[in-house]
């Protein structure tokens, strides 16, 4: 049996609704990690769904816990030789909420396929990812009939709650969790027809900022003109952080500069939105970066909601507080220990030392960038061009956020992320998807892998 027959078998799983039918299953829990009354479809993804399979294909199997996680983690190992590689694979079994919304006759937690796709909660974002890796094992295992490798696959069920407890378990664990290299799915490829691999992500960190001028609102005839405006005085105060073109003013918020071989990379890429996609606007952002430089190796500094008032019931009265929720995106290269502290000195050097700024109110992920000349990227840059045909687009690091940095930093490892979807994939919102034309590529990119892993 040989490299192809493995990549053929692995994307039959399409053709005979193999594939088709454990995504399915895995889509029909709901394992919200967000919403309480979901909590037990957590454990029920991995004792009912995972660890029998991995058991099946010769893997040990057993749970990891913590306190602060919303659910259980499996770790499931395969260990065939203390001289071979060993990889560390990650993925996620839980999914957001399922929302309202969803295109008339779909289902969040049923699959549905139409025009080349398949919609369900999870599709994307991570069930058919990890199922994309999860069938090319298997396609391996019947092939040659041994790994040819040691593969340690821990999953986690409290990704979507910002991976709260991830951290303490891998510390905990780290002898056990201990390998070369990480390779792992999760998020979008460049476009839908780019195969990508990306080696780490933008850090992230959410925080309010608030001004509370008095108790009440006040009648705006009787006040208006005596009180000041909390909402006018936070709009110019953020002006004070944002430029009118998104461009940050606050010099801590950013890396100061790009890496020459980041820019490098980035060079031969080319963001290029879907028809689905909305248009890039060129003038949004930091002045003379590209639109790839932007996005994957500088900050973005976002006013995600604002709140003044109540505009579904107007009171006609000067409210008495203002609130907004600011969030950043950075790159390696800014502390992110020093981004409130940051923000409050500037507030306080332009004059609105009346601005309460909080500390952060979530889940806070670092930054973190493998280098794009790292042996273990040219091998499985090489393997998928053997693939495929062509070079995959190679990305220093996401522009989203994950917790990579908890395997780069806290395990030492480096880190390699072959996604299984796309931009336009409505990943936690209505209409979730994932193009069957994807999962079938990534079928074929991930038995490859593993094939030449393992070809010793």
């Amino acid at each position: 049996m040989s490299r192809a027959d493995a990549i053929a078998l692995a994307r039959s799983a399409i053709a005979d609704d193999r594939f088709r039918e454990r995504l399915a299953r895995f889509v029909a829990i709901p394992s919200a990690s967000r919403v309480a009354s979901a909590r037990p479809e957590l454990g029920r993804f991995l004792d009912e769904e995972l660890a029998p399979l991995f058991q099946s294909m010769g893997f040990t199997t057993r749970t990891l816990d913590h306190a602060d996680a919303p659910g259980p983690c499996l770790l499931a190992e395969r260990i065939e030789g203390d001289a071979l590689p060993t990889i560390l694979q990650y993925g996620h079994g839980d999914v957001v909420a399922g929302l309202d919304g969803w295109s008339e006759g779909i289902d969040p937690f049923e699959l549905r396929e139409r025009d080349g796709r398949w919609y369900g909660r999870g599709t994307a974002d991570n069930k058919g990812q990890l199922n994309v890796n999860l069938t090319a094992l298997e396609a391996l295992l019947a092939t040659r009939g041994r790994l040819g490798f040691s593969l340690k696959y821990l999953i986690e069920m409290g990704e979507e709650s910002g991976s709260l407890g991830l951290r303490e378990i891998c510390r905990e664990h780290a002898d056990a969790l201990a390998a070369d290299v990480l390779i792992a799915s999760d998020g979008p490829r460049l476009a839908a027809d780019k195969p990508t691999i990306f080696l780490g992500a933008r850090g992230g960190i959410s925080f309010y900022i608030e001004i509370k001028a008095r108790e009440n609102f006040q009648h705006s005839g009787n006040w208006g003109g005596l009180l000041s405006n909390p909402g006018v005085e936070l709009c110019h105060a953020i002006t004070a952080l944002i430029g009118r073109a998104g461009e940050i003013k606050v010099p801590g918020l950013t890396p100061g500069e790009i890496p020459q071989n980041v820019r490098e990379h980035l060079s031969r890429l080319k963001v290029t939105p879907q028809p689905d996609d909305p248009e890039i606007e060129p003038w949004w952002g930091e002045p003379g970066l590209t639109a790839e430089e932007k996005v994957f190796a500088w900050s973005s500094f976002e006013v995600m909601e604002m709140e003044c008032g109540n505009l579904a019931q107007p009171l006609y009265a000067i409210p008495p507080s203002a609130r907004a929720r600011l969030q950043l995106r950075f790159p390696v290269g800014v502390d992110v220990d020093a981004v409130v502290p940051a923000v409050r000195k500037a507030l306080v050097d332009a004059g609105f030392d009346r601005v309460i700024v909080h500390d952060t109110h979530d889940a806070v992920f670092l930054a973190t960038r493998l280098d794009p000349d790292h042996d273990w990227v040219r091998r499985v840059a090489a393997s998928i061009e053997t693939t495929i045909g062509a070079p995959p687009s190679i990305l220093p690091n996401l522009g989203g956020s994950l917790p990579n940095d908890i395997f780069a930093r806290d395990l030492g490892l480096p880190t390699i992320w072959v996604p299984h979807s796309y931009p336009g994939c409505l990943q936690h919102a209505p209409d979730e998807h994932l193009p069957i034309s994807i999962a079938e590529e990534g079928l074929q990119i991930m038995a490859g892998i593993y094939w030449d892993i393992g070809d010793r």
